[in-house]
């Protein structure tokens, strides 16, 4: 089958596919924005951890933690992707507009109200999943919660305010969540560093 401009090659026809694929994806989204978000944040989340594992930790693949990957991915579909979707919903409708002004506020709100909740939430999930104890787990929290978030405040302020201000809320936690392999990545070694 010959493409729009009359050419008959594979590249067109993988181009269409593509352009299907999109389009299906696009639909998929604007039908299920809450699933798509926790498939995606999920992948991201279990390619941070891979990443963590092989890149900084050095673990090889013998040495790879497969099960730990498969616990990162699970927060990321269950956790991350539902909670930081719902709340660029809500965030939208507390502060409805896309100018600079309302980027910057946006992100004062969810640096200054969000990343501190979030970020205690997820090292304490990921501690339960690891099976810590209470205790143990409440150690871990105090051991790394104030430089897990001054390493929060060093990233993410001037990437949500680009999110905030350029992004459409359909798009905006895939947008950040490919930022955040390097933010997962250390969230994983950070969070399973005992």
């Amino acid at each position: 089958m010959a493409c729009r401009a009359g050419c008959a090659s594979s590249f067109c026809a993988v181009s269409r596919g593509h352009e299907g694929g999109m389009a299906a994806l696009r639909r998929f989204l604007a039908r299920r924005p809450g699933a798509v978000q926790a498939l995606t944040a999920g992948a991201l989340m279990g390619a941070g951890d891979v990443i963590a594992q092989q890149l900084v930790e050095q673990r090889g693949l013998r040495g790879h933690h497969s099960q730990r990957t498969l616990k990162m991915t699970a927060i990321g579909f269950c956790f991350v992707g539902p909670v930081v979707g719902g709340w660029y919903r809500i965030l939208d409708r507390l502060i409805p507009g896309a100018t600079k002004t309302v980027a910057v506020k946006k992100m004062v709100l969810d640096q200054g109200a969000f990343a501190p909740c979030f970020l205690g939430c997820f090292l304490a999930i990921t501690g339960a999943v690891n099976g810590l104890s209470v205790e143990q787990n409440w150690a871990k929290i105090q051991q790394d919660y104030v430089d897990a978030l001054l390493t929060n405040y060093c990233i993410w302020p001037p990437v949500q305010i680009a999110n905030f201000y350029f992004v459409p809320l359909a798009h905006r936690l895939a947008v950040v969540q490919c930022v955040a392999i390097v933010w997962n990545c250390y969230l994983s070694w950070k969070a399973n560093r005992l």
